[in-house]
């Protein structure tokens, strides 16, 4: 099974037991408020998301949302790659539960996630959508080298987004 480990913490594919945290983390008045409502009420709507969600995007593409947990087993949020409708390339991702906020962890997620995706992932291009207000992810997002690059609005949705990018070669063109 897939692993990334850093100094504080590992990183692994997410199972349907993780359903408490997955729920925890959808549930967060800050997810809610930054990223979105996904509907998610119940252990079992958890379960399912998984499924559907993580679980599918690790057998179509390699990759996926992954569980953060301190050394101990601790689980503490949620940091991985997306392929996402609207979007033509990869999105690094994650939400971390309130308690484990402002401790490094979603940076030291972040940075070995950017580091799979640009040695085993190879991939040329990685994105992140955030709130254009969404100062604390937007700080982490140039932390691991990713830069603004424009306002969008993902199909079926409402808000504008700003898009930021990581290119392996600057100055190429993606439109």
């Amino acid at each position: 099974m897939f692993q990334l480990e850093t100094p504080k913490l590992l990183l692994r594919q997410l199972t349907e037991n993780d359903a408490p945290l997955m729920l925890a983390v959808l549930n967060d008045p800050d997810f809610l408020r930054n990223v979105g409502d996904r509907g998610v009420r119940t252990e079992a709507d958890a379960r399912r998301y998984i499924i559907d969600g993580p679980m599918s995007m690790y057998h179509q593409y390699g990759f996926g949302m992954y569980k953060v947990e301190l050394k101990d087993g601790t689980a503490i949020g949620l940091c991985g790659l997306v392929k996402r409708d609207g979007l033509d390339d990869v999105d690094i991702g994650f939400a971390f539960l309130p308690r484990y906020r402002g401790h490094g962890y979603a940076l030291e997620a972040a940075e070995a996630v950017m580091e799979y995706a640009r040695t085993q992932a190879a991939l040329k291009r990685v994105v992140a959508i955030t709130l254009p207000d969404n100062t604390p992810s937007v700080r982490l997002l140039e932390k691991i080298g990713l830069q603004p690059e424009k306002h969008i609005t993902l199909p079926n949705g409402t808000e504008e987004l700003l898009l930021m990018a990581w290119d392996a070669e600057p100055g190429e063109s993606h439109q």
